[in-house]
């Protein structure tokens, strides 16, 4: 079954300084993860740059062309927020991160492989239409999403996030838009305070799970299984994509769920098996364990290449 992995080095050059959660180190230990004998089928390419006409599937000019003005120089850093800094290498990061998943749809969808991971930084799932925020630049998964139907003429695309924070950038891109779905897990009350049951869409086209401080394995299966999966089947896109956030994992220090690798091979196993004719686009989103990102990793992908 052919997977496809594209990253980039430049990924590894946004910098959003010393002791920050969101580091080069996580790539670092996701792509070392993926170098074992088990992973030597995986496909693997270079990702490419997104165009700045990409950028726009999901957000207005100014917002676009005012990121991609800043380029600090040397060491210097500008702050979006508190917790989102630029570095010299961010834009360029950026970029290649959205032209990753732009990328898989596009393989994807053309046949060339069945299933892509996109082994990137920095995330993208908290990145409004309006505004980068939350570690996160451009709004990767769902950018992607659009390109599938401008480029591809897919009608319905829908994005599983099971990061264990809420995508409110994502959610806030689909909120009104024809045709996209967003299924969604996470913690709540954790940032970004977005992700309520009520939150619906205006198309009733966001399905929120909420999951409790401390929820484990058991809790996390059971509001996939009995909310999400099944509005996902009722929504029946052509292509799925996933933000695989890996934070919800026992041992990540900036949440209090209690995942472990197998709850990741299920829920992937699980996303594959209703997705159109298996064919999926995953996109890296967080993790802050290095050990437990590595392995939950490697898991997700392992269940990519069999499921």
């Amino acid at each position: 079954m052919s997977v496809l992995l594209l990253t980039h080095h430049a990924c590894l050059r946004h910098d959003m300084g010393e002791g920050h959660p969101e580091c080069p180190d996580r790539l670092r230990a996701v792509l070392a993860a993926l170098e074992g004998e088990e992973f030597a089928t995986l496909l693997r390419d270079h990702a490419p740059l997104a165009t700045r006409e990409q950028l726009l599937l999901i957000h207005p000019e100014a917002h676009v062309d005012a990121i991609l003005a800043i380029r600090p120089q040397g060491d210097e850093r500008v702050a979006l927020d508190g917790d989102t800094m630029m570095s010299a290498g961010s834009v360029d990061a950026a970029l290649r991160a959205t032209g990753a998943a732009i990328a898989g749809v596009d393989a994807v969808c053309r046949g060339e492989v069945l299933r892509a991971f996109c082994a990137i930084r920095p995330p993208g799932h908290h990145a409004e239409p309006n505004q980068s925020m939350g570690f996160c630049l451009f709004s990767t998964a769902a950018i992607a999403a659009r390109h599938a139907q401008v480029a591809h003429g897919l009608s319905r695309v829908a994005v599983a996030d099971f990061d264990v924070h809420h995508g409110n950038g994502t959610q806030a891109a689909f909120w009104d838009a024809e045709g996209l779905f967003l299924a969604s897990s996470h913690q709540m009350p954790l940032y970004p305070g977005t992700g309520s049951l009520a939150e619906t869409g205006a198309r009733g086209n966001i399905c929120n799970g909420p999951l409790h401080p401390g929820a484990n394995g058991a809790d996390f299966r059971a509001v996939w299984r009995d909310r999400l999966l099944p509005a996902l089947v009722a929504f029946d896109p052509e292509l799925l994509i996933i933000s695989a956030g890996f934070d919800a994992h026992a041992a990540d220090p900036l949440a209090q769920c209690r995942l472990r690798e197998a709850d990741y091979t299920w829920i992937t196993t699980e996303l594959c098996a209703l997705a159109r004719d298996g064919r999926v686009v995953s996109v890296l989103e967080g993790g802050y364990d290095l050990v437990a990102l590595a392995a939950s990793t490697a898991a997700h992908v392992r269940a990519l290449m069999v499921a």
